[in-house]
């Protein structure tokens, strides 16, 4: 797309679907020195198509200024005109097609498909036209919002306020550019938990609504814009349900979204509030009100099922078939108590609504869905009776791993398979209906997963109130759209893609970047999962310190990229980029903090503990003062009541956390706590040559009087970042060794040191253990080293890999805590059961030891399911037997148990022992069992991993991947 002037908001490249064909022919200008060239639609063609050519028109005059004509019928004369239309319903494009002169192949006969194309005089007195065909109404759709994102009109231009570029001269590609049928059929999404979307459409669309027309009419365009085709509505107590409106649906139909219904909501009823009054009007014999239990009132629930088929059987809808509880509660069945009577009611059921579709919809009713949600999966397996024409939508377990997916005799089917997948979630063990969190190669290998097993007809996500999850939802609707666009190595040219679109190609690399940081570190844990005492705040140089200095360091990013964009991008880019990454920031240091002060307490510190209270608080207010900003101010108060953390009548993300104040008291005293205690210095300071990281020792007043204080070393090597002064609250003191100056191979104890504190008539003694090995250890080193009392390996840091019988291990880069992840693919493939060492892909790692024994290995595993399967993988050392570890691989839905502890941290912890005979270099092997298993990070421990970390330790020494490893730094507020 060459246009004259700035646009920051084109593509670098176009994809190369729409790439495939290209012409030297001159390109057609759409709007030159004031002029824009009509727009033709035929009159007779769809409604959705005669609708979207006026919002091409809109998109015209957004970029020009200069608003085209639109037409249904043809010029007398024109030099040029731009032809709308769909193969079969526009005579002129059909003409085209017959003669040869519009390239239809790949797109006549096909789903959504359409072509764009430059035509010398397609009509007489037309010179010249470029013709935009769909294969059918939707295919026309997506053919003009294709191109009106071209010219520069983003799809987030109004839900994400970006700005539109203003250009004087516009130009498209003669063609023909092919836009061949989606990987996808149907492709959409689920408004759910949708409490802040309700308050803001009641707010700022319709005041007498609660999410109504208006508000849908916005979704539906952002929908198509995003080539989706399909919606589940509003569905809760607080939203009005969609067909109280005749208007939605209507609606609906006249865009061409395709409208259908959530698990619990059966042929489009929403029971949250349409059976109580259908019960009260159909009342029992007796006077009693009817249940929504079809082993007791059968009749009266199939007549309410019928009444919705009947209203509705005019538009394109896709049906709900099967049966839960009211409001997603699971399924009730008085009268059926045992597994097999529970499916034949099921059966039942499903005969009887397939029998209403077929009398008041008929041949229309084609799309039917069955769902088999939480309880419902269990009765699928023992044996409901899903008729061959019905798509099976497997369901995600609400955070990102699909539980299920078809056999060979499911992908036969002729109703095919599709998924319901969350990016945003209300239920156990934890919500998170805040922020945009899942990180998009998470996604990524999920959703190639899922197609690779041969579900591709339909796929829905849950997206909330569909604010703050731009980002996920148009990635997601990019794979449904075409899931060989992005590979395993590059999630992240997505995200440089779609922020050039937002914010220009120039900054899109770093915001990209940033980006995907942001989402690593919610793979440590979601903000919304945050917690007390999730992280430790005296291990690993105070790991949780570390991540808050990491969103420090990101939030300092995005504050330089902010400062750079013209004024008119910074409500987008507070949207898209700052809030999330901030609020993220600001949910992770207020519980820093709480946890400082209550270690504080616990320690005796006096002013200090107040201090960390003081900071937890200022955080959070902090936090409600960005949200504030958000809804008042941000595109001049548009967004009011759509953003917030802590609505009243669904789960919140976490609050204010509870912190403890010490009351004053006008004595001052000296405490101590070295890095690894919680008080005191009884675990040693640990430090090696190999690694080179630095420790800190915690001095703090356990009054509110200043008091003098010094810290010294015995030996001349050990540096202290601070060696004394007046202290109130507290300091914070990194030990290092210089190792340019420490000796170089002495005997193990001939280096300990000591740090000695005094202050308030106390000497507090710190040890060292010190261990030198000198430069020798590092030239030497041909692979991981051990040291710390650990190795701790980043699992993509493989030495080799080895392809056996048809799979393999890959990298995928961004996946999990670290830079990336190794999964074993193909997905399909077969276990592996036995020999492993000759048929199972391999990984492995080179480890230079200097401890011996029965080491413990744990495999950082991401988590993934097989509820008809196992989840399964094997290590061993050297030559020695392998270990075959098995992972949780059924969704429980408990909280506190195995799978919630799962989806709750990011990944799951399998742990097996090898035994390491003698000191030196030795090769960890992992291999696949199970095929599509993921491995994040494995942590051999030689004494020294504590248990009460909640992260791995920093990567080990590696000559290639880990030259120079983290020395680790706490946030400066830390030393305080």
């Amino acid at each position: 797309m060459a246009a004259t002037g700035v646009a920051p908001l084109l593509p670098a490249a176009l994809p190369a679907s729409d790439a495939a064909a290209s012409s030297n022919r001159p390109d057609f200008e759409l709007v030159r020195d004031g002029v824009a060239v009509a727009l033709h639609v035929d009159a007779a063609d769809d409604p959705a198509v005669l609708r979207v050519a006026g919002d091409l028109q809109s998109d015209v005059e957004r970029v020009t200024g200069v608003r085209p004509e639109l037409r249904n019928t043809l010029p007398d004369g024109a030099t040029a005109l731009v032809l709308i239309g769909t193969l079969g319903a526009s005579p002129l494009i059909d003409r085209l097609a017959a003669q040869g002169r519009l390239d239809v192949s790949r797109v006549k006969g096909h789903w959504e498909a359409s072509v764009t194309q430059v035509v010398d005089r397609p009509a007489p007195g037309v010179d010249r036209a470029l013709v935009i065909a769909g294969s059918d109404r939707r295919g026309t759709v997506y053919g003009v919002y294709d191109t009106s994102e071209r010219i520069g009109v983003t799809p987030w231009y109004w839900w994400a306020d970006v700005p539109v570029e203003r250009r004087d001269t516009v130009t498209v590609p003669a063609g023909p550019l092919k836009r061949p049928e989606p990987s996808v059929r149907y492709r959409g999404v689920f408004i759910n938990d949708e409490q802040n979307l309700t308050t803001w459409s009641h707010r700022t669309q319709e005041p007498d609504k609660n999410i109504g027309p208006q508000t849908y009419r916005r979704v539906f365009e952002l929908l198509l814009r995003l080539k989706a085709n399909y919606l589940w509505p509003a569905m809760h107590p607080y939203s009005d349900f969609f067909n109280k409106y005749r208007e939605n649906p209507e609606l609906a139909d006249r865009y061409g979204i395709v409208v259908g219904s959530s698990h619990p909501e059966a042929l489009l009823r929403n029971g949250v509030h349409e059976w109580a009054p259908w019960a009260e009007e159909h009342r029992r014999a007796d006077g009693s009100l009817p249940v929504y239990d079809y082993t007791v009132d059968p009749a009266v629930i199939s007549a309410y099922w019928r009444a919705r088929a009947r209203e509705n059987a005019a538009y394109e809808s896709s049906w709900t078939i099967g049966m839960r509880g009211l409001h997603d509660t699971a399924l009730e069945t008085k009268n059926a108590t045992t597994i097999p009577e529970k499916v034949a009611v099921m059966n039942d059921i499903i005969a009887d609504q397939r029998r209403i579709l077929a009398e008041e919809v008929g041949a229309a009713a084609e799309s039917q869905i069955f769902i088999p949600y939480k309880e419902v999966l269990d009765l699928y397996n023992a044996g409901v009776a899903v008729p061959d024409d019905v798509t099976l939508i497997w369901p995600d377990d609400n955070h990102g791993n699909m539980r299920q997916l078809p056999d060979d005799a499911e992908r036969a089917r002729a109703g095919g398979n599709g998924i319901y997948y969350h990016l945003s979630y209300w239920g156990r063990p934890r919500s998170y209906l805040w922020l945009d969190t899942t990180q998009l190669t998470k996604v990524w290998q999920e959703l190639r997963r899922v197609y690779e097993h041969g579900a591709d007809r339909m796929w829905i996500f849950n997206v909330g109130d569909v604010k703050s999850i731009e980002t996920g939802l148009s990635f997601c609707m990019h794979m449904a759209w075409d899931v060989d666009r992005w590979d395993a190595g590059d999630v992240e040219g997505f995200l440089v893609e779609w922020y050039g679109r937002q914010f220009g190609r120039r900054r899109a690399p770093e915001i990209a970047a940033i980006r995907g940081e942001y989402y690593r570190l919610a793979a440590e844990r979601r903000p919304e999962f945050i917690d007390r005492d999730i992280f430790s705040v005296v291990h690993h140089g105070d790991e949780a310190g570390r991540r808050t200095a990491a969103y420090d360091r990101l939030l300092e990013r995005v504050r330089a990229v902010g400062a750079e964009l013209p004024d008119a991008y910074r409500d987008a880019y507070y949207e898209l980029v700052e809030y999330p990454v901030h609020g993220a920031y600001l949910m992770n240091l207020k519980y820093y903090w709480a946890d400082r002060n209550a270690l504080a307490v616990r320690q005796g510190r006096g002013a200090g503990a107040n201090r960390f209270a003081d900071l937890a608080l200022a955080a959070h207010s902090a936090e409600a003062a960005l949200t504030a900003r958000y809804n008042s101010q941000v595109a001049g108060g548009k967004w009011d009541g759509c953003i917030n953390p802590y609505p009243s009548q669904i789960p919140k993300a976490p609050g204010r956390p509870a912190v403890t104040r010490v009351a004053r008291q006008e004595t001052s005293g000296l405490g101590v706590a070295a890095e690894g205690n919680e008080t005191g210095a009884d675990r040693p300071l640990v430090f090696s040559s190999v690694t080179r990281r630095r420790r800190f020792v915690d001095v703090f007043n356990t009054g509110f009087l200043p008091l003098a204080w010094t810290a010294e070393a015995d030996r001349p090597w050990v540096k202290l970042s601070s060696s004394g002064g007046s202290l109130t609250e507290q300091i914070r003191v990194w030990v290092e060794v210089d190792w340019s100056l420490a000796p170089e191979g002495a005997p193990e104890g001939a280096l300990d040191a000591t740090v000695v504190v005094t202050g308030a008539d106390r000497r507090v003694e710190v040890p060292l253990r010190v261990a030198d090995a000198g430069e020798r250890v590092r030239r030497r080193a041909r692979g991981f080293v051990e040291a710390d009392g650990c190795v701790s390996i980043d699992a993509a840091h493989t030495e080799r890999r080895v392809a056996r019988g048809g799979a393999r291990w890959r990298t995928v880069r961004g996946l999990g805590r670290r830079t990336g992840a190794v999964e074993a693919v193909p997905s399909t493939a077969a276990p592996v059961t036995g020999e492993y060492s000759v048929r199972a892909p391999e990984l492995r790692y080179r480890v230079r030891f200097t401890s011996t024994g029965v080491l413990p290995v744990t495999v950082f595993r991401l988590p993934s399911l097989d509820e008809r399967g196992a989840r399964r993988l094997a290590v061993g050392l050297d030559d020695q037997p392998v270990t075959v570890l098995t992972g949780q691989h059924i969704a429980t839905g408990n909280r506190g148990d195995a799978w919630a502890r799962n989806v709750e941290e990011g990944v799951e912890k399998l742990t097996a022992t090898v035994t390491v005979a003698e000191p030196g270099e030795h090769v960890l092997r992992v291999f696949m069992v199970d095929p599509g298993i993921a491995v994040d990070q494995i942590v051999i421990d030689t004494g020294g991993v504590p248990a009460a970390a909640g992260l791995a330790p920093p990567e080990s020494y590696h000559p290639v991947f880990n030259p120079e490893p983290d020395t680790g730094t706490g946030p400066t507020a830390a030393d305080q």
